[in-house]
């Protein structure tokens, strides 16, 4: 079997300079990433992107950092956990 070409998308946030939020927005699009969430106050957004393209997105200019989405179960409220 042949590997794909493109790696598998992943959810990532995004910190950007809210100064330049819509040109750095604009730019990471043509890096690759689909944007599903934007907060301009706040100077973050989220979005997914092929693995191999998050080099490319950490390089545009405004982007402060580039995290992975992650997801975090907490126990329920009754369990013997809390």
């Amino acid at each position: 079997m042949s590997e794909s070409s493109q790696s598998e998308p992943v959810g990532v946030i995004l910190a950007v300079d809210p100064d330049r939020f819509a040109e750095v927005i604009e730019a990471a699009r043509r890096a690759g990433l689909t944007v599903t969430s934007e907060q301009s106050v706040l100077g973050t957004l989220s979005g997914t992107i092929a693995e191999d393209r998050i080099p490319a997105l950490k390089a545009v200019a405004g982007v402060n950092s580039v995290d992975r989405d992650r997801i975090i179960r907490l126990p329920p409220p009754d369990s013997p956990l809390q």
